[in-house]
Formats: C-alpha cells, sequence, structure tokens
C-alpha cells in the first residue's frame, strides 16, 4: 500500500504516518489508549515551557458525544460517526506566568499534536484532524476561557474497514504524497513558484 517515496532518509514513522478515515464502528477503544496519546503529546516542545495546549474530549455512546459531534459538518459526520473519541485542541493565548500574549501558541499546540498523531501511528489507532466544524459553538460546547483558541477537533478509534465510509471516500482511503522540498524550503529568501 505504501507508495511514498523521501527525498532523503527519514525514519519510516514519520514517512508512513498518515490520517485514516475509516474506524470500525463495533470496536471502541479504551480510555487508557487514549489517554497514551494525550501523555504523547505532553512531552511536546513549547515556548519557555508553556505547555499551552488543552484537549477536551467525548466518547461515543456519551450526551458529550452528541455536543461535540453537532459541531462537525455533514461530510465529516460521514465518517466521524465511527469513531470512539472526539475532541477539542485549544491553546492558550497567553503565558500563565506573566499574562504576555504567546506568539507561538498555535505552533506549540501543532508540536503536541504531531506527537499524539505518531503515536496513533505506533499504536495502530486512527487520528484525524479536521478543520471543519463550528468553532463559535465549539467555544461554548467546550466552555473554552476566552484566553483560549480553539484550534482543531480530532476523530479517534480503532482502525476500520474503508467500506464503513461513504462510497465517495473509499477511493480516497489512501496514503498521499507531499509537495517536494524545492516548494517548502528556500536558501536565503521566499521564492515563489509561478503555476
Amino acid at each position: 500500500m505504501n507508495t511514498r517515496k523521501a527525498t532523503f532518509p527519514i525514519n519510516d514513522m514519520i514517512l508512513n504516518r498518515w490520517s485514516p478515515r475509516a474506524m470500525s464502528p463495533d470496536e471502541l477503544m479504551p480510555e487508557e489508549e487514549l489517554m497514551t496519546l494525550f501523555e504523547a503529546a505532553r512531552w511536546a516542545p513549547s515556548s519557555y515551557n508553556g505547555q499551552p495546549w488543552r484537549f477536551i474530549y467525548a466518547q461515543r455512546g456519551t450526551k458529550d458525544w452528541d455536543h461535540f459531534f453537532d459541531l462537525l459538518v455533514p461530510f465529516n459526520q460521514s465518517w466521524a460517526k465511527n469513531a470512539t473519541y472526539l475532541f477539542l485542541v485549544i491553546s492558550r493565548d497567553t503565558f500563565a506566568w506573566n499574562n504576555e500574549f504567546s506568539r507561538t501558541h498555535s505552533f506549540d499546540t501543532g508540536a503536541a499534536c504531531e506527537n499524539l498523531a505518531i503515536q496513533g501511528h505506533i499504536d495502530d489507532i486512527v487520528v484525524h484532524a479536521m478543520e471543519g466544524f463550528d468553532y463559535d459553538r465549539a467555544k461554548k460546547v467546550g466552555n473554552v476561557p476566552d484566553e483560549y483558541t480553539i484550534e482543531a477537533m480530532f476523530a479517534v478509534g480503532k482502525p476500520g474497514n474503508k467500506e464503513n465510509l461513504p462510497e465517495e471516500l473509499q477511493e480516497r482511503e489512501t496514503l498521499s504524497d507531499r509537495k517536494p522540498l524545492n516548494e517548502l524550503v528556500f536558501a536565503g529568501t521566499f521564492k515563489k513558484k509561478e503555476v
């Protein structure tokens, strides 16, 4: 299944990590496995070791699940319904020690999310980040304080068959490639590639 080829040698865990959507509707993931993902996120680097990330989660079958699930756009609802957990990722905008604005709060939270995603890949857990949800309502549903920013939502669960997905998503359930390095990395100054 893996058709990815790195230009330079990297660890297979990084090369092969991906974000499938197919999750098992019949197999619930134990909360202990979810906590392992959060533990991996906990050890991410952050400015001044501020650790601005926070995760608010709901398990399928609970009243909180319904509140979280209703935040998703219909496209994401069509496949995330089989996840065991949905969670909100938020980040504190200011440093706790001086209440000054942290320019890197989102960047630091992204690092924590990547740790979480890689741990999921290692443990054979589906971890899929989503941007398609109602951010304003998420703030209310999660009772998120004003000094926190809603960053993303995740669907997490046990791997399932792609046949569990809507038909239009089944053929998209495969590893995707990445842009070449010369479109992402520049010596000295940014260079816009003309299309």
